[in-house]
């Protein structure tokens, strides 16, 4: 296969971040990108910018407007498998070069799908199409399985020190 797989996961900032630098390098490498977001809903600002400016890249979200906290409702579920079984046909028929499943971790951790179901996608994929998993708890599995992984660490965030997320930085 020429396409290689990416995980990008850790408890530390930059993981979507790190997977919408290399769509913009795809794009801007004449290449279609496929921005899957599983378990966000809401409407993050990336969603709008992407929306507005850089057609060459389409992003769905595959959850609920608010992020799971504690057990997934069976709407969670239902939003990521569904989300997991469009990804599965884009990735089979390869017209996208590169297709990221941001927060496919966070999916797995919480058992909206498993890591045999995402590794079977993973593995009918076209030999062209090259993939990126983002999320916290990514499987020892699927880092097996990747080409490429790393590993966002927290040394120290403003967060802790009760500061919100902010609009156009964290979301």
């Amino acid at each position: 296969m020429n396409g290689k797989v990416h995980v990008y996961t850790g408890n530390g900032k930059g993981k979507t971040t790190a997977a919408l630098g290399i769509s913009l390098r795809a794009v801007g490498a004449g290449k279609k990108v496929f921005f899957a977001q599983f378990v966000k809903g809401m409407r993050y600002a990336e969603a709008e910018a992407i929306d507005q400016f850089i057609p060459d890249i389409e992003i769905r979200q595959f959850g609920l407007e608010c992020f799971i906290e504690k057990e997934p409702a069976a709407e969670d579920i239902q939003k990521a498998r569904q989300g997991l079984e469009i990804v599965a046909e884009i990735l089979k028929e390869g017209s996208y070069d590169l297709v990221i499943l941001d927060e496919a971790n966070i999916a797995l951790y919480y058992k909206l799908f498993s890591v045999e179901e995402l590794l079977s996608v993973l593995k009918q994929r076209s030999d062209n199409v090259e993939v990126v998993i983002t999320g916290r708890y990514s499987p020892e599995a699927i880092i097996e399985y990747a080409d490429l992984v790393t590993e966002m660490k927290e040394i120290k965030h403003y967060y802790t020190s009760g500061l919100q997320a902010r609009k156009g930085i964290e979301y």
